[in-house]
């Protein structure tokens, strides 16, 4: 994979993959709507403050990489830009829905778990169960033309490890093996009283996804009321 995004090239990538596809009508974005979505307070972390100057000279930048295009409609008075990043035809990156949701939240968020991932994605692409996600994050790992994501050592008292994107180029840490990565659990030891039960763990991952959710809605309750006291 011959692709490096900085960290603002990789957050204008990732609003225009977002607003591509959960607001349709109002894509492509000017400078100014891309501005106000790098710096939206939900479905971003870290939170940004750019001024549209920074997200022009990025947007030129993207435009020089082939990863945006310039796609106003007629009569248009101010340009709107698309990107031609994945799934476009105009270059060679393809995508699943779930994947590519995947690595949209990966572009907007940073590095976060299955779990959080299985609560975040459905607004991007739909899917049936978790595995899905599992089974998105193993393809993303191992495809020939990439990798494109990649499995992070497991941080203390998280049950899952995360899981980062490799568009910026290659993440401190990163060091495990395939076999590592995507060794069953189970193999590890006999089942014993020190072992999770598949049940067990079906509630632990379905409480790991409320708390994430919970999470999410304190922030944007918390963002919807600093942008009330604004007004």
């Amino acid at each position: 994979m011959n692709i490096l995004l900085n960290a603002i090239e990789a957050r204008v990538i990732g609003c225009l993959i977002e607003k591509a596809i959960t607001t349709p009508d109002q894509y492509p974005l000017s400078a100014n709507a891309l501005t106000n979505a790098c710096n939206q307070k939900s479905n971003r972390d870290p939170v940004l403050d750019l001024n549209e100057r920074t997200v022009q000279e990025t947007i030129d930048a993207l435009i020089a990489k082939h990863h945006v295009i310039e796609r106003s409609g007629f009569g248009s008075r101010v340009p709107k830009y698309q990107h031609r990043f994945c799934n476009t035809g105009f270059g060679t990156l393809e995508f699943t829905p779930v994947e590519t949701g995947i690595l949209c939240e990966l572009l907007l968020r940073g590095p976060q778990t299955p779990g959080e991932l299985r609560s975040r994605i459905g607004r991007l692409a739909q899917f049936k169960d978790g595995n899905a996600i599992d089974a998105a994050l193993a393809n993303l790992s191992t495809r020939s033309d990439g990798p494109f994501v990649v499995r992070l050592p497991r941080e203390p008292a998280r049950r899952d490890s995360r899981y980062a994107h490799l568009f910026s180029g290659p993440v401190d840490g990163a060091d495990a093996s395939e076999e590592e990565v995507f060794a069953e659990p189970a193999a590890a030891a006999p089942t014993g009283a020190g072992q999770i039960s598949g049940q067990g763990a079906g509630k632990i991952d379905r409480i790991e996804r409320l708390e994430v959710l919970v999470a999410d809605l304190r922030k944007e309750v918390e963002d919807l009321k600093s942008l009330l006291l604004e007004k």
